[in-house]
């Protein structure tokens, strides 16, 4: 776009992340004029700076890991790790999807600018940057928010410093630090930290809490953590990072428990991965009437629509959950919508996952989230040690559990920690969208020998009548 100039699209899509350019895709297929705004790089922080890269290094440092320690399969070896051509494959595989996100935008129809939308009012906004100037404009009829999330910092540890990280910082690391502070025990923290870990680094991790992946049940999370100190990681909880200053040997951290107790940590680099918040500062949102919470989100229907008819937001932005998963979908809901032809999802059935060693996943209701509103569930468990695949994975800690009520046995829920969790929630996530019963998925023939089976036999032993694990 060229400086001073005045552009009108049907439909404005600001942000090419998970939600952005799923939505200028889909719009584009059903026949509309649309106009992507990017600042940054297609694909958005998920597959520039989150998803696509973290899991890349979770990938080369697991295998890293078990090369390592595959002596009772009768393979001894002698691992080395180059983490700058690591690096460089990681960067090949993101620069390959961000060039297919650009390439898929294009064949769709889908006209691409690069810069920062502002609202000037409610059907107009000013691209900046990119060598855009301040007096070009682009007046649309409908547009989308779809600007993400950035990581949260603290204020005694700025990014902009020389050894303070945030999880941006440590997916473009050049080198791996010989010591690493970790304040947060989340998922980014867990899974980088694990990553930091396997590739020699020596980590601790502070958390204020009294553990770690607080948004899971304590069984889940207790694997993901005893496993992580198999690696050497070093935990303290109910700790809050107060303060750092550099020192010879680099950094001194300074830690305080709530009763007053302070510490010291002496290490390289301070990685801080206390959570994300939604990029809704730059947009100048006001100007168009839409307002945000406190914490910056902005509220929308089941659409994705904002108070602003004509303006609706998507992904992060939206609140939680913050995955980049749903905001594909409600990417390709708003765009169904604003093209007159809306999605009947009914219940939405989101499910999450962590990329720990073990992994963990969950869809729908816990026990007590069953209980609570008034279900009696009957709850199913299959131990991955009693699983011929794992055991022949070498990875047997974990288990599946399948919440069901007890009256017809309708899956409410599941929770899974243990090997490629990821993948097997997609059958618990079909089954419960689809009020599947524990006879659907019990009756159900799962490839022997697979993981698969340990969905199955956690679904029999609900019913009493599990053959490989005790009912």
């Amino acid at each position: 776009m060229s400086a001073s100039r005045s552009l009108e699209t049907d439909v404005l899509v600001i942000g090419a992340g998970p939600g952005g350019y799923v939505a200028a895709i889909r719009l584009g297929q059903l026949g509309h004029d649309v106009t992507l705004v990017e600042k940054d790089a297609y694909g958005g922080a998920c597959l520039n700076r989150g998803c696509i890269p973290s899991k890349a290094l979770i990938t080369a440092s697991d295998l890293a890991e078990r090369a390592k320690s595959a002596q009772q399969m009768g393979i001894d070896a002698d691992v080395s790790t180059d983490f700058e051509r690591m690096v460089e494959w990681k960067d090949e595989i993101v620069g390959r999807l961000t060039g297919g996100v650009e390439q898929l935008c294009r064949t769709n129809g889908v006209d691409l600018i690069d810069g920062r939308a502002a609202f000037v009012d409610e059907s107009q906004v000013r691209i900046e940057g990119a060598g855009a100037d301040a007096a070009d404009r682009i007046r649309f009829g409908t547009a989308i928010i779809a600007t993400g999330s950035r990581p949260m910092a603290l204020p005694e540890f700025n990014f902009g410093e020389e050894f303070i990280m945030s999880s941006t910082d440590a997916l473009a690391a050049a080198e791996i630090p010989d010591r690493m502070l970790t304040i947060g025990g989340g998922y980014i923290g867990m899974e980088l930290s694990t990553v930091f870990a396997k590739l020699g680094c020596d980590v601790t991790v502070v958390e204020m809490l009294d553990s770690v992946l607080p948004t899971y049940e304590d069984d889940l999370s207790a694997v993901v953590r005893r496993r992580a100190e198999d690696l050497g990681v070093d935990f303290d909880f109910g700790t809050a990072a107060t303060d750092w200053t550099e020192i010879k040997s680099g950094v001194l951290v300074t830690t305080e428990t709530e009763d007053g107790d302070s510490a010291e940590y002496e290490t390289d680099r301070v990685l801080v991965a206390i959570g994300r918040e939604p990029v809704t500062d730059t947009l100048d949102l006001s100007n168009a009437g839409v307002d945000t919470t406190k914490r910056g989100f902005i509220d929308t229907d089941k659409n994705g629509r904002t108070e602003q008819e004509n303006i609706y937001a998507i992904g992060d932005v939206a609140g939680d959950p913050l995955l980049a998963h749903a905001a594909n979908k409600e990417g390709i809901l708003a765009a169904q919508d604003i093209a007159g032809e809306p999605l009947d999802v009914g219940d939405w059935i989101v499910p999450e996952a962590v990329f720990t060693d073990p992994e963990i996943a969950a869809v729908g209701m816990t026990q007590s989230e069953a209980e609570e509103i008034g279900f009696e569930p009957v709850v199913g468990t299959m131990p991955f040690d009693a699983s011929g695949r794992a055991m022949t994975l070498g990875e047997t800690d974990g288990f599946v559990r399948i919440v069901a009520s007890s009256d017809g046995g309708a899956l409410l829920g599941a929770q899974i920690v243990g090997p490629d969790a990821s993948e097997l929630v997609a059958e618990l996530t079909f089954a419960i969208k689809h009020r599947a019963s524990l006879t659907d998925i019990a009756e159900t023939i799962h490839v022997h020998p697979t993981l698969s089976e340990a969905v199955m036999e956690a679904a029999e032993n609900a019913m009493g009548q599990a053959i490989h694990t005790t009912n």
